[in-house]
């Protein structure tokens, strides 16, 4: 082991080898301070705290926690133990307030003797340290005394201290605040505060005695330097808002500025007599070394992660060794851009100053966050590591090739994307049941009691949940499709156990004048699930779906006489009596056969279902295309219901066609043209909103002028615009109204369209989901993003790709394919030329698919085959004239109809009702 003396000739302020080995930091003396504690960079300082004449430094510590200790290190002998550490510490006090950082220098007038100076956060304290010799065995005494103190009026960020406009003898303070400002004390009294321009955030910030300048770095990751006497001359100013704009007084510039591009961790400008004047800029990435003017004298890009540095002399002229602390735990040596040595700390130091103690001289003083400190010196002492001898065997390759295979399993099995994720257990961690109630409440728990004179009823909900492992932290969320709404529609639970159960109930009624696209609801539950691996819980979403009744929107009623459109739907079993079908609707309807329902929508109009007498027919006629919807999804469900609970395995329903486009199209119409107008009413408000702005100016202008002038009836166009203003907004918020109600009328109509198209062609359940994800590829319109521009450039991909006529036309068409932009369309032809050739090709046998070669085109003969029923347009319009068939897209999905004549007042078989 090396001795001190040994230590001395290595001591790092002489010219160290060439040769580069990694060298444990050999420990002199050591010492954890407190418990808890935080240290940073500003933390350490070294000198003659007490003044003593000796020549020997005392180590100064200050933390966070505003512990204020200080250190005379003495060589550890292991013979004292705890004694020895505890004769090094001179003096512990504790000073209530955070510590930011401390300096030793000439801080009092008359007075040559160093004082320490203490930076709190709204306070800065000079103090004075002395020693008396004891008498006893207890040793020597010491104490602080304070000099003088600042209460700061702004919170300090850090400090610097020099001689200030070259005045010699004593030091003067500048202390940086978080907001910016430099403020100058020059002993016990205040000089004068100045704010740094465009500034942000702190930086570093160090005085370089040389120029009389002071050297920060900006927000702008640039080096900046203030002279003293510009800081001095500039305008004075309590708040950044008073600093002069236009003449009144001297703005405040740097005398030279250089660009860094990254954050400072540290900057450092030593003077020594035999060395060259340098400036040192420690960054994230990058050592820099300029000269006093701002020229780059050497830079050095890092390859690890620097924590700080601290430059000191060499006996080589010209040249300036670092001590340089990474977050590698490394303490390195640098002679310019050179690496000299390199040892290996047990933390990473946040601080690092070379002090002179009577047993040893160069010693490295190194501080870590937590507050361990560190007294080193370069010893020459490896670590050296001796790997075990390895007993010779012999090798069984079978046994090897066994491993190899199975550890080879293990690869594989690990490897699959399935197995990223953890595997889901065969019984879920949470299970959720929906239950609604028969009844409707009593009261109704409704916003709105009556809507057109007909009541509004409300339904209770109750959701059970039982947990089968542990389930921590639940919270549930209910959605429902506008304009439905629930009273409570959030809920947090409390942690449940396993095999425990609890249950959670809302209500939900129709808040709103027109029905809603679908009746189901959705259940999200978010909670997270302890696993061996993570005690705390993996977080986990458990979703569920429940379905509303149809009387919530709905109400039984009497039948008209006369409706716009109708809808056949075909089947291959007889009819089922529609009064056991719906139930809920017959004790108050008035017909007295089941072959006839009326359905009132509480905000829309009647729905009729009839069934056929003579034929295995459903018709659905109502005088709004949008709202059979709901009516025709119930009936296809229940159907589905009633035979599969029957024990009737080949049901079957279809639609005939021809599909209504023409009608889907009136829906599309209208949703495009409310987004028109709201766009112009938009941009109308924006204009309005420019032209506010700009009448504000003005009269602002006038107000703060000194001379009086005309307003020139500025008053009243200001009126004017705020009216129009209000004016705009309340129609704005009316068309936004009137399109949230369009876009549910026209997801209602999608979603038949779908629904008749899977009909007619047999569709099975993922195309269906492919078919309806591209008509209906939003649940809610913006201003951004809108259901035409996301459906046609859905549709368009389709006719692209698996509905292509070939795939050399497939390829033609993704080759002149550009990078598009979704906006508002023009109009919304080009739209539906789209649906109209999706349908067709759908017709003609086309199958969706994600897969672009999917696409498989029937014979002929089988697209040839006709079918009974149909769409058509009631013969009962207005007027008593029939609706007008439109031929451009209805005649290619039209199949031939059987040649029947049809009495006058019958239908097909179906009563006229």
């Amino acid at each position: 082991m090396n001795t001190p003396t040994e230590a001395w000739t290595l001591r790092i302020n002489l010219k160290l080898s060439s040769g580069m080995s990694l060298f444990k930091a050999r420990d002199w003396w050591s010492s954890i301070l407190g418990e808890g504690e935080e240290f940073d960079q500003g933390c350490l300082c070294v000198g003659d705290v007490d003044n003593s004449g000796t020549g020997h430094d005392k180590v100064v510590v200050g933390s966070y926690m505003g512990m204020l200790r200080i250190f005379s290190p003495q060589a550890n002998k292991p013979v004292e133990g705890a004694q020895a550490l505890a004769e090094s510490q001179l003096l512990e006090v504790n000073l209530h307030n955070a510590i930011i950082q401390v300096e030793l220098g000439k801080f009092v007038s008359c007075s040559d003797l160093l004082h320490l100076a203490v930076l709190h956060p709204r306070k800065l304290s000079v103090y004075s340290v002395s020693g008396t010799t004891g008498n006893v065995d207890h040793g020597d005494q010491y104490q602080q005394k304070l000099v003088y103190e600042h209460n700061l009026q702004r919170t300090a960020c850090n400090m610097a201290y020099g001689t200030f406009g070259g005045v010699t003898g004593h030091h003067s303070l500048c202390i940086q605040s978080m907001d910016g400002m430099l403020m100058f004390f020059e002993q016990d009294s205040y000089s004068f505060g100045r704010f740094l321009p465009g500034f942000l955030l702190p930086g570093p910030l160090v005085y370089n005695p040389r120029t009389d300048s002071f050297l920060t770095v900006s927000s702008a990751r640039q080096l900046e330097s203030y002279r003293y006497e510009t800081l001095a001359t500039a305008t004075e100013a309590e708040n950044r808002q008073e600093l002069p704009l236009k003449g009144g007084g001297k703005r405040l510039t740097p005398d030279w500025t250089l660009v860094l591009g990254e954050q400072t961790l540290e900057l450092s400008v030593p003077s020594f007599s035999h060395s060259s004047s340098s400036i040192f800029v420690l960054g994230e990435r990058n050592l820099y070394c300029l000269r006093d003017n701002g020229q780059i004298r050497f830079m050095k890009k890092l390859e690890y992660n620097p924590s700080c540095f601290l430059p000191y002399a060499s006996l080589t002229d010209g040249t300036t060794n670092l001590l340089l602390g990474n977050h590698t735990n490394m303490l390195l040596v640098y002679q310019d851009v050179t690496l000299k040595w390199a040892s290996q700390l047990p933390f990473v130091p946040v601080a690092v100053r070379v002090a002179s103690f009577p047993d040893l001289k160069g010693v490295v003083v190194s501080l870590s966050s937590e507050g361990l400190l560190l007294c080193s010196y370069m010893g020459t002492d490896p670590s050296f590591y001796s790997t075990p001898k390895v007993e010779s065997r012999d090798v069984d390759y079978e046994k090897l090739d066994a491993e190899l295979k199975r550890l080879q399993k293990y690869i594989r099995e690990a490897s699959r994307t399935q197995d990223i994720l953890p595997k889901g257990d065969t019984q879920e961690d949470l299970t959720v049941t929906a239950v609604i109630s028969k009844n409707m409440d009593n009261p109704s728990q409704a916003h709105i009691q009556d809507i057109d004179g007909l009541p509004v009823p409300s339904v209770t909900v109750q959701l059970k949940l039982k947990s089968n492992s542990v389930v921590q932290g639940p919270r549930l969320t209910v959605t429902v499709q506008p304009p439905l709404t629930v009273t409570q529609n959030h809920f947090v639970l409390d942690t449940m156990g396993v095999g425990s159960s609890t249950a959670v109930s809302f209500s939900a009624f129709l808040n709103g004048h027109y029905p809603p696209a679908d009746l189901t609801g959705d259940i999200t539950i978010s909670y997270t699930a302890p696993t061996e691996i993570n005690p705390k819980g993996v977080p986990r979403v458990l979703q569920s779906r429940f379905s509303l009744p149809l009387v919530l929107v709905c109400a039984s009623s009497t039948p008209a006489k006369s409706t716009k459109f109708k809808i056949t739907i075909d089947t291959n079993q007889p009819p089922v009596d529609l009064q056991t079908m719906f139930p809920e609707f017959s004790p108050k309807s008035e017909e007295k056969d089941g072959n006839s329902l009326s359905f009132q929508f509480l905000s829309g109009q009647k729905v009729s279902l009839v069934a056929s007498k003579s034929s295995q027919r459903y018709r659905i006629q109502s005088d709004s295309f949008e709202d059979m919807w709901l009516i025709a999804k119930e009936l296809v469900q229940r159907c589905d219901r009633h035979f599969a609970k029957h024990g009737v395995k080949d049901f079957r329903k279809s639609f005939s066609g021809p599909i209504p486009l023409q009608d889907y199209f009136l829906a599309v119409e209208q949703h495009f043209q409310l987004r028109v107008s709201a766009k112009q009413y938009q941009d109308l408000l924006s204009e309005r909103a420019v032209q506010f702005r700009a009448i504000q100016r003005r009269l602002l202008t006038r107000f703060k002028d000194k001379t009086p002038a005309p307003l020139q009836n500025l008053d009243t166009l200001l009126d004017a615009t705020y009216n129009q203003m209000m004016s705009l907004a309340e129609a704005a918020e009316e068309i936004q109204t009137q399109l949230d109600q369009a876009f549910a009328r026209l997801r209602s109509g999608t979603h038949l369209l779908v629904l008749l198209l899977s009909l007619w062609q047999g569709l099975p359940p993922d195309q269906i989901s492919l078919l309806e994800a591209s008509l209906l590829p939003l649940l809610q319109d913006t201003a951004q993003l809108g259901w035409e521009e996301s459906c046609d450039a859905a549709v368009t991909h389709l006719l692209r790709t698996c509905l292509s006529r070939s795939p050399k036309e497939q390829a033609i068409s993704l080759a002149q394919t550009a990078d598009t932009v979704l906006e508002l369309p023009k109009d919304t032809a080009r739209l539906k030329k789209h649906i109209t050739l999706l349908c067709d090709r759908i017709g003609k046998g086309g199958r969706l698919s994600l897969c672009s070669e999917a696409n498989v085109q029937l014979p002929a003969q089988i697209q040839n085959l006709a079918a009974p029923g149909g769409v058509e347009p009631s013969a009962d319009a207005p007027g008593g004239e029939p609706l007008p068939l439109q031929q451009d897209a209805a005649t290619f999905i039209k199949k031939k109809q059987p040649s029947k004549k049809v009495k006058k007042g019958e239908y097909a078989g179906f009563a006229v009702i």
